[in-house]
């Protein structure tokens, strides 16, 4: 795998005056997210140019999700699709990385043979040396590696945000949920050093940066790996001294893993974020054994009110899989149970589907769809019906709104903008007078509380420019320097710093 000194020997590559435009296809979890950002920083250091328009892009990444249902038809399906623009272009290069590539491997050159590169969870980093390569061999480029060499976040990115950041604490999962496929295709736990989290922190706020996530397959785990197991809760207690951030949020927390030292954690310092999400998978005791999920729905509930005594306006969001292989009626009651006593602000609700690799896809009793699609109808209209009524109680309320793109799709017929409140909800708000940009902050009074999202129409009572919104709108990104992690170095080192990324990103 390349060093990051090592993606600068890949400029000059291609002929003089000739740039090469890239476009990524994310799709699945933040992690995801964040790693098509490190995958744009490598394309642009190696003097790749995000394409304009994603349809005439020279390179096309398909960064990939085997989670979700019949991902592997969707990402076959739009390679398909592309099959005509690359018979027409031979120049052409289209690369599948993430999940499903380091799942299906070769599959993806024998079902799809126009693909050039396939690259795994473990080396992104490499994408730009197989590029190369398969366009100087001209044939595909396959590499699959087993396990973690680079941390990602040692990699140049491309941000996508001027106010909002994601910043990985750890990769990887050590847990055995029998559902789960992702600890197979992302490996074991590995946390970075404390230090180097914060220098990437600081060095996003002091890029102007309001907001960030930390990120982390079993976020509140962290530590671990070096014996620690009140780092996490340090984490967060640092973040709440550097300077400029304003907000910091975290996912996901596993439940084994809440700890009393992490709630006071997010009590007591202020820029942490009044909003959990805390996957719930299940109600039931018997089926959460069956998942391999190390806690019981009374604890998930103790730690609720733990939280709630403690932040008594924190919004707080689930998973819940709705129709586990042998799942009952008697069951999924107790699932309803347990959400009608969570009071819930949001729930992510899912059927479940057979992933083939995991424990679960052999287990017995698989329940027949029409089954699965009743149950989970009616875990979706009782959430809505908790969803409305926790918003409706905000009626009224002054809340601090950080304003955002994208989150509003009717915002252009509706004349608002929109934005998240600190616990994580969606604001649309009439502007009034008021000009705020994405990455402003202004506070307004909530009119209308529907079950996804509030409405406040009286205008905005303060507004904050801040150099987020100067840097969004004049079209700077922060400049998503590389951190070090305190592993290996691979490969000879570049003889000068290499600059990570353009620094500007559209």
């Amino acid at each position: 795998m390349p060093t990051v000194g090592a993606v600068a020997s890949l400029r000059g590559a291609y002929p003089r005056g000739v740039t090469r435009s890239y476009t990524i296809r994310t799709y699945g979890c933040q992690m995801n997210v964040h790693d098509s950002e490190r995958m744009a920083g490598l394309l642009e250091s190696a003097g790749y140019a995000r394409a304009e328009d994603p349809g005439t892009a020279d390179v096309v990444v398909f960064n990939t999700c085997a989670v979700r249902e019949n991902a592997d038809n969707k990402l076959y399906g739009n390679l398909g699709h592309l099959r005509p623009a690359k018979d027409a272009n031979p120049d052409m290069q289209i690369a599948v990385g993430g999940c499903l590539a380091q799942k299906d491997r070769e599959t993806i050159t024998r079902r799809a043979p126009w693909v050039d590169v396939v690259f795994g969870t473990h080396n992104v980093g490499s994408l730009p040396t197989l590029l190369e390569r398969a366009r100087h061999n001209a044939a595909a480029e396959v590499e699959i590696l087993e396990s973690l060499e680079v941390f990602p976040s040692t990699l140049p990115a491309r941000r996508d945000s001027a106010y909002a950041g994601w910043v990985s604490i750890s990769v990887g999962c050590n847990n055995t949920c029998t559902f789960c496929i992702v600890p197979s295709l992302r490996g074991k736990e590995r946390d970075r050093r404390p230090g180097d989290i914060l220098a990437e922190v600081q060095a996003l706020a002091a890029d102007g940066v309001l907001e960030v996530t930390l990120l982390g397959q079993n976020v509140n785990a962290y530590g671990s790996e070096f014996g620690d197991r009140q780092a996490f809760a340090s984490l967060l207690r640092a973040c709440g001294e550097v300077e400029g951030l304003e907000r910091v949020r975290f996912t996901s927390p596993h439940p084994r893993d809440f700890t009393s030292d992490v709630i006071a954690a997010m009590a007591e310092t202020p820029n942490v974020c009044p909003q959990l999400h805390m996957p719930l998978q299940s109600g039931s005791d018997r089926v959460l054994r069956a998942m391999r999920r190390s806690y019981r729905s009374s604890r998930f509930l103790d730690i609720l009110d733990e939280v709630r005594a403690s932040i008594p306006d924190a919004a707080v969001s689930t998973d819940i899989i709705v129709g586990f292989p042998g799942e009952t009626e008697e069951d999924f009651a107790a699932t309803l149970d347990v959400v009608r006593r969570a009071r819930f602000a949001q729930a992510f609700t899912f059927q479940y589907s057979p992933r083939p690799g995991t424990p679960a896809a052999d287990l017995p009793d698989q329940l027949p769809k029409a089954v699965v699609q009743e149950r989970y109808e009616r875990l979706v209209a009782l959430q809505e019906e908790i969803s409305w009524a926790e918003n409706r109680r905000l009626e009224g309320s002054t809340v601090e709104v950080l304003v955002a793109t994208g989150e509003g799709r009717k915002d252009g017929a509706t004349r608002r903008v929109s934005g998240r409140a600190r616990d994580g909800r969606l604001v649309h708000f009439a502007p009034g007078t008021a000009t705020p940009r994405p990455g402003d902050l202004v506070t307004v009074t909530i009119d209308y509380g529907a079950p996804h999202h509030l409405v406040s129409d009286g205008g905005v009572h303060t507004h904050r420019r801040t150099r987020a919104g100067d840097a969004h709108e004049a079209g700077q990104r922060p400049g998503g320097a590389p951190t070090g992690l305190g592993l290996p170095g691979f490969g000879k080192p570049a003889a000068e710093p290499v600059a990570a990324g353009c620094g500007v990103r559209g």
